[in-house]
């Protein structure tokens, strides 16, 4: 896998259509992703492009005219990448090639160069890397032809980009190769855990960005990565933590995202696997976001999906110094009050409701609440090892002093 470079910022569009599954409103939120996507990989949005249709074209993914209209500012701005919200087809994909002469990108395919940036670890990037050859193995004789080209930047740092002639066999022998390599790791790592021992185990889980990462280095006074950018972190960070004088290990994962690429899910599953062996789980949220609700139900579904959704859970809800309700009108008769609108309190109130008073509202950044933070964990891992070792129980006390 090709080492990432800084770059200066290419010129890029993104585009995504409105349909039945995704209204104007959920549309403009996936764009708004997709842009701060693009910005995390080295791109910068000069427009967007939206249009409404009930199916995507089967050829071209959007209309003839709409086409017609990226074509024309992309050859006016000297626009050097154009990036599509959902997942193209190699059909498709090789079709806009052909008719806007750029490198043509989708989400899939963004996200899998941003962890090609963001992987530090062999292990990561050994993921990352079975992840991206799977993604090509499709798109193989389109993309061959144009990495002739041997250009830099967005979604140019996958595999093979010095192996014009490499055809299918060989790909699937680096992919069966990929895949013996990480059953090894895998193996190693499967031992390390074991080597642990009975300390209880707990995960931060959410969506990208969340501030997971933050609250780790906050909590277990550690210095793991974190950056105001999507998938900071990519490599799980476990660290032992005392509280009181209760240890137990927490460990950070990768963050979630909406659209999460199949390649991915299955790639790092063992990374995930920190989530299956653990005892609770603390469901990070950045209660900022005006979609925060989406993102948990994003989160859920990976974690059904990973056989975790019914473990222990505190659900916190992060960045509470950032925090702004949309201003509403009493006065106003025809304005209705949604959620939107809802004071940090009244969310306290429908969430502590919501996961039975499983709610936790913290700034991690700033320190607030993180006594009451700490004293729920304290309790929640002593639930937890005390009901593993009940013989000494009387060594922690039920709460902090």
């Amino acid at each position: 896998m090709i080492e990432a470079k800084s770059l200066t910022l290419e010129k890029t569009v993104i585009v995504g259509i409105i349909n039945s599954q995704q209204d104007a409103l959920q549309s403009k939120e996936y764009l708004d992703e997709l842009a701060f996507l693009t910005h995390t990989a080295g791109g910068q949005v000069l427009k967007r492009f939206v249009q409404k249709m009930q199916i995507p074209n089967p050829k071209t993914f959007i209309g003839s005219g709409k086409m017609a209209e990226v074509e024309g500012y992309v050859t006016d701005n000297e626009v050097t990448t154009v990036v599509f919200d959902d997942e193209l087809t190699p059909a498709q994909q090789g079709n806009i090639e052909k008719i806007l002469r750029c490198k043509i990108l989708d989400r899939t395919g963004l996200i899998l160069d941003i962890f090609a940036q963001r992987a530090q670890t062999s292990y990561a990037r050994t993921q990352v890397e079975l992840a991206q050859y799977e993604y090509l193995l499709p798109r193989l004789k389109g993309l061959w032809t144009h990495l002739e080209r041997q250009r830099g930047g967005i979604g140019m740092r996958g595999p093979g980009e010095t192996e014009i002639e490499t055809d299918r066999r060989i790909v699937r022998d680096k992919i069966s190769l990929l895949k013996k390599k990480l059953t090894t790791i895998d193996k190693q790592m499967a031992t390390q855990r074991g080597n642990r021992g009975a300390l209880v185990r707990v995960a931060l889980v959410g969506y990208t960005n969340v501030g997971k990462s933050t609250l780790m280095n906050v909590i277990a006074k550690s210095k793991v990565f974190a950056e105001n950018k999507l998938f900071a972190t990519l490599d799980t960070t476990v660290r032992k933590v005392v509280i009181g004088n209760l240890p137990f290990l927490l460990s950070d994962t990768v963050g979630f995202i909406r659209k999460l690429p199949t390649q991915l899910v299955e790639s790092f599953k063992s990374t995930l696997d920190e989530v299956q062996e653990a005892d609770l789980l603390l469901h990070v949220v950045d209660i900022s976001h005006p979609n925060f609700e989406e993102h948990i139900e994003s989160v859920n579904q990976i974690l059904g999906e990973i056989k975790s959704l019914d473990k222990p859970t505190l659900m916190v809800f992060n960045k509470i110094d950032a925090y702004q309700a949309e201003p509403w009108d009493e006065t106003d008769l025809m304005a209705e009050r949604t959620s939107k609108h809802y004071s940090l309190e009244e969310w306290q109130s429908t969430w502590m409701h919501r996961v039975n008073d499983r709610a936790l509202f913290i700034s991690a950044i700033n320190k607030e609440n993180l006594q009451a933070f700490r004293e729920r964990v304290y309790t929640e891992t002593r639930k937890i090892h005390i009901t593993r070792f009940p013989y000494n129980h009387f060594l922690y006390p039920e709460g902090l002093d």
